[in-house]
């Protein structure tokens, strides 16, 4: 250990205490990112103490790092620095809720799990459904930017993240929103900070609004034979009265990975196991409402279907939709499970675009050992899994492959990213893609945030 963790690791136990700093090698190694260990780890109990810990590292010039459950900390490059890990689990309380103003406060500690079972009591919830769920905290879903495949009802994190406060990097406890759904007061400095991987801010508290309770759900799934099909039927979907909480299409190669043993792991409520079809292009939709709703969503998602082309349609109830859901918010942990040197990737085009940008991906996965898996959501984004067949004879093919792909998306006017890759290949490759035309811009809200260079440093959008 330097003389300077040395002296960070006796001043952080000044500020958190000696129970709650851990410098122990064998426990560093659980705050391992991209192959970089801490030289500490201290784990707050307020917003003052984070606030002193990072005017702390400010001056002494430490990497600091706010992790939580630590289920993403292979999102972004491998770190320039890492000093020092700030472990939010500690704060992890309900701050205030309003069941009848659907407003809520917390620390960003709290696991979404528990969360969720504290609104369920109120018959709400919040639309965070992410990958490592059961494990996953407030603050690191909100900060990782991850995808949900309820977007297509309730849109991302913006639109219902009411406010913040967070730590800046000169250490000042800054305030952004408001704690109620309308709010005019300031400017929404907290949208920043979602998807930033702690590149600006380190959260200690979150206001939400909640939402009622979608129950009963039921689900809808239609096979095809062709992805040009399939995409016909989502947007007859997209352009009707209907409104589901969810619309997904999933490749064929997805019903393999949904129906293998790391899926059952992981989702215990296994549900439908023939569903979606296999080998086939999949449309899957959830919804709900009282009799009458839910019989006019069969009628017409039946009917649609069937004038599509589609070569089955399946309805499957209440109890049977949690695992189905459950396997669509689980699929990039499923994919990294069911093999080590997985590639996933976000993909992001205009829906007009969709066919284009699954038929340029699957072309260039087909000359290479690679079994592929795809999900795209109702906003049309697609989560691309790259699955090697051969590990070693592989590597060199992902690499070309994955920067095929980034540039056949670039060319259409979309952006692609990596969210989970083996190490060797995210040394060699930039994750967050080609160069962002606002790239200035994000230089000097980086500067504004962090004017000493310490939070999550070249994690972030070019090397920020």
């Amino acid at each position: 250990m330097s003389s300077a963790a040395k002296i960070a690791a006796s001043r952080v136990a000044d500020i958190v205490g000696t129970a709650n700093i851990i410098g122990a090698a064998d426990e560093l190694a659980a705050y391992e990112i991209d192959g970089m260990l801490p030289s500490a780890v201290a784990r707050p109990g307020t917003a003052e103490e984070v606030a002193e810990l990072v005017k702390y590292a400010a001056a002494e010039k430490l990497a600091v790092i706010p992790v939580g459950a630590r289920t993403k900390l292979g999102i972004g490059m491998p770190p320039a620095r890492y000093d020092l890990a700030v472990d939010m689990t500690r704060m992890d309380r309900v701050i205030s809720y309003d069941p009848g103003d659907l407003t809520l406060s917390v620390e960003p500690g709290i696991p979404l799990a528990r969360l969720a079972a504290t609104l369920a009591e109120h018959k709400q919830f919040l639309p965070l459904a992410v990958p490592f769920f059961e494990r996953a905290t407030v603050g690191g879903t909100l900060a990782s930017g991850v995808e949900s495949p309820l977007r297509h009802a309730y849109g991302t994190a913006r639109e219902f993240v009411l406010g913040m406060e967070f730590v800046s990097g000169e250490g000042a406890l800054t305030k952004s929103g408001g704690r109620v759904v309308k709010n005019v007061s300031g400017y929404d400095l907290h949208k920043l900070m979602l998807g930033a991987v702690g590149s600006l801010g380190v959260i200690t508290r979150v206001n939400l609004k909640t939402f009622p309770r979608p129950t009963p759900a039921h689900g809808f799934f239609a096979a095809f034979e062709t992805l040009e099909k399939a995409l016909e039927l989502r947007q007859r979907i997209m352009s009707s009265k209907l409104s589901p909480l969810t619309l997904d299409l999933l490749s064929p190669g997805t019903a393999e990975l949904f129906s293998s043993a790391t899926a059952a792991k992981i989702v215990h409520d296994a549900g439908t196991e023939d569903l979606p079809a296999h080998g086939r292009w999949t449309i899957s939709s959830g919804f709900c409402g009282n009799a009458n709703v839910v019989t006019r969503y069969e009628r017409d998602l039946r009917q649609m279907a069937t004038e599509c082309g589609a070569i089955r349609v399946d309805m499957i109830g209440e109890e049977q939709i949690a695992g189905q859901f459950g396997r669509k918010r689980e699929f990039v942990s499923i994919a990294s499970a069911l093999s080590p040197g997985a590639i996933v990737m976000k993909l992001s085009v205009r829906a007009s675009q969709l066919r284009e940008a699954h038929t340029e991906a699957r072309n260039i996965v087909a000359q290479a050992p690679i079994d592929y898996a795809t999900l795209t959501n109702g906003a049309g984004v697609v989560h691309f899994a790259m699955l090697p067949r051969r590990a070693k004879e592989a590597e060199q093919a992902c690499r070309q492959t994955t920067e095929q792909i980034m540039k056949a998306i670039a060319s259409l006017g979309g952006t692609a990213t990596i969210i989970r890759c083996p190490l060797e290949l995210k040394r060699e490759t930039n994750v967050w893609g080609a160069p962002r035309e606002d790239f200035a811009l994000m230089q000097r809200v980086k500067r504004a945030f962090d004017p000493h260079t310490i939070f999550a440093p070249g994690r972030f959008v070019g090397g920020l």
